[in-house]
């Protein structure tokens, strides 16, 4: 099973800074289910993080998988992942994750996208990923709360230079303007994936 593997693994040593700050952010707050990060992404190794908003509630939930991973069995990390991969961006190069590390609910208990006070709360928590993940160059944010809230960072404290590439998230809710929120993401993986050869070249 595919979960049961990524579970043996979550201590994995690329993994394993990561996943001691979700045993961090899980203490602080136990009411906000955080997932592992993936032990199939790159780790502290990789150089591309993918942002994006919030878990979905069937992530976290009992029963779900416990992981923010392209893995996760709906249409969004499908396309994710499909897309990634026809751009010839190599998945250990990336670290996938959310601005938001929990689910984000209404008062009805529907997801629904992180509002400003959700990306305040959140902001320590993106700040303390990047410092473990010190090797990330560039960042993808998928859809405008993780576009926001990453550059909300950059003015709250002092970062490193990045190049980050801004894209639509790649969810059904787009579906409206589908064809073009699907060739702005394949614009962004191909943009990274052009800058991955050529920093591989530079290194000859």
């Amino acid at each position: 099973m595919v979960i049961a593997a990524k579970s043996e693994r979550i201590r994995a040593a690329h993994v394993e800074p990561l996943n001691a700050l979700v045993d961090t952010w899980r203490g602080q707050a136990p009411e906000q289910l955080v997932p592992w990060f993936d032990p199939d992404d790159g780790g502290v190794d990789a150089r591309v993080l993918i942002l994006m908003e919030s878990p979905a509630p069937s992530t976290v939930r009992a029963g779900g998988t416990g992981f923010c991973s392209e893995d996760n069995p709906d249409r969004s990390n499908e396309l994710l992942s499909r897309l990634r991969a026809a751009a010839g961006v190599p998945r250990p190069a990336c670290l996938k994750w959310n601005v938001v590390p929990w689910a984000v609910l209404d008062a009805a208990g529907h997801p629904t996208s992180p509002s400003a006070g959700d990306l305040r709360a959140a902001a320590v928590c993106l700040e303390e990923l990047l410092e473990v993940a010190s090797r990330i160059e560039v960042v993808i944010t998928l859809g405008r709360p993780a576009m926001l809230g990453f550059m909300n960072l950059t003015s709250r404290s002092r970062q490193p230079l990045r190049r980050v590439v801004a894209a639509p998230h790649p969810s059904q809710r787009n579906a409206g303007a589908r064809a073009e929120s699907i060739a702005r993401i394949e614009n962004a993986f191909a943009s990274v994936a052009a800058f991955l050869r050529e920093s591989a070249n530079d290194d000859r």
